[in-house]
């Protein structure tokens, strides 16, 4: 064991470091062009869903240059999951949505685990952010759920009157939303018109 060790070791020493520099960038490269496809499929490919904003606490200010978002869909009762045990402190869920007759994407019931859906129904993954409890891992009656959809970035200067048109129930978001789950912001709509819309790139 020792003398693989050793040999690895002189193995590496052997290497040029500005390969292993150029290695350490190409690495850092590839991973960020992964996780810009990877949005890129969930914009191009999801089935778009408009969601409605709620207000936020007043005290949950602007942060730099991005607007925090909540939905009517961030908090809903736990229907058929209420008191069952968890299989995290923070588990995956899954949440049926509908659109209503305004065209607003709704909960329909919230799964632990993924369940077939029908146009126009979606499914959408969301995280619990904390079940009941400080050592059971159980779900609330009520669950608090994060979709990766809680922040927007806007320009410089703009954040302002988008926070004051979702505190009015103004701002909608449409997502798109991949059959797996995955969701991500495509455009924001302010009074029903588009006015900013997420490049795929």
């Amino acid at each position: 064991m020792n003398r693989l060790v050793t040999s690895v070791s002189e193995f590496w020493q052997r290497i040029p470091k500005a390969v292993l520099f150029a290695a350490a960038v190409l690495l850092q490269c590839v991973l960020l062009v992964l996780m810009v496809a990877d949005r890129m499929q969930i914009l191009r490919e999801g089935t778009e869903v408009t969601l409605q904003t709620q207000p936020v606490d007043p005290r949950d200010l602007l942060r730099g240059d991005y607007v925090v978002l909540r939905y009517d869909i961030s908090q809903l009762p736990a229907g058929a999951l209420a008191g069952k045990t968890a299989d995290a402190r923070n588990p995956v869920v899954f949440v049926k949505l509908a659109p209503n007759a305004d065209g607003v994407y709704a909960a329909v019931s919230v799964h632990a685990e993924s369940v077939p859906v029908t146009a126009p129904e979606v499914l959408i993954r969301g995280r619990v952010s904390h079940s009941c409890g400080s050592n059971v891992r159980t779900f609330c009656d009520r669950l608090t759920i994060k979709y990766g959809l809680e922040s927007y970035f806007v320009p410089e200067g703009e954040g302002g009157k988008l926070e004051q048109a979702r505190n009015q129930q103004k701002l909608r978001i449409v997502a798109a939303v991949l059959p797996s789950g995955r969701a991500a912001i495509k455009r924001l709509l302010l009074d029903g018109e588009p006015v900013y819309e997420e490049p795929l790139y």
